[in-house]
């Protein structure tokens, strides 16, 4: 019989959170996703967002600078790395918390991530992302992104998707004709592509 310490060896899914959300609302996706075998880990940003509800990894816009946003990611940055296990992990998010999973590419972390999940979302700094994936072992990628996303256009996703492309990284493009949300019609194509990620790094 395998002991909870053996299935917490196999790797931990790491899921993130978009601005106003919060680890309980992700956790289901998560646990929808994690491979068999696998532990899940939602983090919980910290600053709660002023005027609509939920949490924030950073704020912009409503008098918060640039240089401020950039401190408040790299905080939150920070306080993710605390909770990152050891062992293999597959990363992403939805919209602000797929910019976070990009940007753990960039930290020690990155030696630890086998694969990315990025649901509608952007890269927060792409000349920073630009400089570093030329210099790490390329990982599989799954995208997800709406035609009819209001919130973080189409076009704004390819720029962040074809950055890790032009870097030589497996990408996985799951593209759907709706809006800022998870397009469950392809989420089983989703759930397999994690599954295959999670076999490979233990070969």
């Amino acid at each position: 019989m395998e002991s909870m310490s053996d299935r917490m060896s196999n790797g931990t899914l790491i899921m993130m959170h978009g601005m106003t959300g919060t680890s309980e609302k992700m956790e289901d996706l998560a646990r929808s996703l994690v491979p068999e075998g696998w532990s899940t880990l939602c983090p919980q940003a910290k600053i709660r967002h002023p005027t609509r509800g939920g949490f924030a990894w950073w704020l912009f816009g409503e008098g918060v600078t640039e240089e401020e946003s950039m401190s408040q990611m790299e905080e939150s940055l920070s306080e993710v790395l605390e909770k990152i296990p050891d062992g293999p992990i597959i990363v992403g998010g939805f919209s602000q918390g797929g910019a976070m999973a990009s940007a753990l590419l960039e930290t020690e972390a990155s030696n630890s991530i086998v694969g990315l999940i990025l649901i509608a979302t952007k890269t927060a700094r792409p000349d920073e992302l630009r400089g570093t994936l030329p210099f790490l072992k390329p990982r599989p990628v799954i995208w997800m992104h709406g035609e009819r996303d209001h919130l973080v256009p189409l076009d704004v996703g390819i720029e962040h998707i074809e950055i890790f492309e032009q870097s030589g990284w497996p990408v996985t493009r799951l593209k759907h004709g709706k809006g800022h949300m998870v397009n469950l019609k392809q989420f089983e194509q989703m759930r397999e592509q994690v599954s295959m990620i999670a076999k490979k790094s233990h070969r």
